[in-house]
């Protein structure tokens, strides 16, 4: 086979999408081309690079929000990796955001 690939075949932008495109969103994709048909890749908050910074404006609003609902009390001292843990506990507890 050459270095140039299949001369064989040529793309077909109806059956070969790419499978990452800025015309799109930059979003993963499968093998289809579908968005929705790919898995949501969630990483641990505890692995985010930036996880031990201070809480971002918006979710220390959200949270204190969840806070009110909860009957809890808020901390704004927390990191933006425990603020997501915070958030998605609490979500669970008084049922927001569990569409």
């Amino acid at each position: 086979m050459s270095q140039e690939g299949n001369p064989g075949r040529q793309a077909d932008a109806t059956t070969d999408p790419p499978l990452d495109s800025a015309a799109d969103g930059g979003g993963a994709r499968t093998a289809s081309g579908d968005p929705a048909q790919s898995p949501a890749v969630e990483k641990d908050p505890g692995d985010w690079v930036t996880g031990e910074e201070p809480m971002t404006a918006p979710q220390a609003s959200y949270l204190q929000t969840l806070c009110q609902e909860a009957g809890e009390e808020f901390d704004d001292s927390i990191s933006k990796a425990e603020a997501s843990r915070r958030i998605d506990a609490l979500q669970s507890k008084t049922g927001r955001g569990t569409d």
